[in-house]
């Protein structure tokens, strides 16, 4: 652990919040229950008086956590064999107003409204694992326009107006932008995207391969002049535009059986309102049916031409892998229990509870547990002033 510590953290600069942040990845790793700084302290062999300088560390010391994630995200790609980069939403149920972000949101899936705030997760994607590497949360609403309510959340300005979209862009944006990160396909649940024309445009014009899940109503130009608007679904219902292509695959009690797949025969385009067809690219077009013929037809666009349709599908599963992480980091590493209401304190927490992910993924089965460091001193006075994130 002392050994990861140094390679993920090793950008602070000051030796006390490098302890800080082991004793804190220990924590979240090896106590159970909810993981807040108090809980955390009162757990043994940690002495109580660890409460205060790990709730420091987190809401208080002005560390950055973008050069963290991005050694995190180095790491994970140099140790793995990363096939994807793809996004997870992360809803965190709240009970107040005052945390950064929060707001009512209606859960597509049963209809109620929850108090929440909404994240989005950056992974990268080997095989049936996906590594968190960057969050973001969505703002928007009062959040944009309350400066007061901005002031007590310590919210930079330039955290405002940001849709889900435009974080997805941005992590495309950030990944291309450097040289040590692998240049892979993005793998994109866009079903519920309201803007998936320009989502694809954007990623277009950073010349990214996407393997994009998307609704059946969604709308895509067929060739031809002049094109055809069409949706994916009506567009795979007619059998001499598909082709289909046969995957075996192994039922749970160990039987084989036949799942059909279709692909288009030709390509498709999307174009964004207004005309702009700036990043307007072509799409091969796939749909896999329900095996069972109990749930509606999934469809994917997807840039990669010259894969087989069991390739791309093999990579689309990197957001049901992403989204089962979400799920264990929610369950066992705490990205549902932080209680302050700031914006780099939830930074700080969610990059601590990615980094005891990795960390426990990677080398936990293969080392013994070892035991908590011991706390510093309290954070000096000026370790824990200076300017905001």
């Amino acid at each position: 652990m002392q050994t990861f510590v140094d390679e993920v953290f090793g950008v602070f600069k000051r030796p006390e919040q490098r302890r800080w942040a082991q004793v804190y990845l220990w924590a979240l790793i090896h106590v159970s229950g909810k993981k807040t700084p108090r809980r955390v302290a009162l757990a043994n062999p940690l002495p109580p008086a660890a409460a205060r300088g790990l709730h420091r560390f987190i809401n208080a010391s002005p560390w950055n956590w973008v050069p963290v994630r991005r050694r995190l995200a180095g790491l994970v790609a140099a140790r793995t064999a990363p096939r994807a980069w793809t996004v997870a939403e992360l809803i965190i149920p709240k009970r107040g107003e005052h945390s950064a972000g929060v707001h009512l949101r209606t859960d597509a899936a049963t209809g109620r409204t929850v108090n929440c705030q909404r994240a989005l997760g950056l992974f990268l994607s080997s095989g049936a694992e996906s590594y968190p590497v960057d969050w973001g949360l969505v703002l928007g609403g009062v959040w944009d326009s309350d400066r007061e309510r901005r002031r007590r959340a310590r919210i930079p300005g330039a955290e405002a107006g940001h849709t889900a979209a435009d974080h997805v862009l941005r992590y495309a944006a950030e990944v291309a932008a450097q040289p040590h990160l692998p240049r892979l396909p993005w793998v994109l649940d866009l079903t519920r995207c309201d803007d998936v024309a320009g989502v694809l445009a954007g990623l277009a014009r950073l010349r990214a391969d996407v393997v994009c899940e998307v609704a059946p109503d969604q709308q895509v130009l067929t060739g031809g002049h002049p094109a055809v608007v069409t949706t994916v679904g009506a567009l795979m219902r007619g059998p001499r535009s598909r082709q289909t292509h046969v995957l075996l695959r192994q039922d749970p009690d160990g039987g084989i059986r036949a799942v059909p797949v279709h692909t288009h025969t030709g390509t498709v385009e999307l174009s964004r309102p207004g005309g702009d067809d700036a990043g307007v690219r072509p799409y091969r077009t796939v749909e896999r049916p329900d095996p069972d013929g109990r749930q509606s037809a999934r469809y994917w666009l997807t840039t990669l031409a010259d894969h087989r349709a069991e390739e791309i599908l093999q990579l689309a599963r990197g957001h049901a892998a992403a989204l089962s992480a979400v799920s264990v980091l929610g369950r066992r590493f705490g990205v549902l229990d932080f209680e302050g209401r700031s914006f780099p304190g939830w930074h700080h927490h969610m990059t601590m509870a990615s980094a005891a992910y990795v960390y426990q993924l990677l080398f936990g089965d293969r080392v013994e547990p070892a035991p908590p460091p011991p706390p510093p001193v309290p954070l000096p006075a000026e370790a824990l002033t200076g300017a905001r994130n």
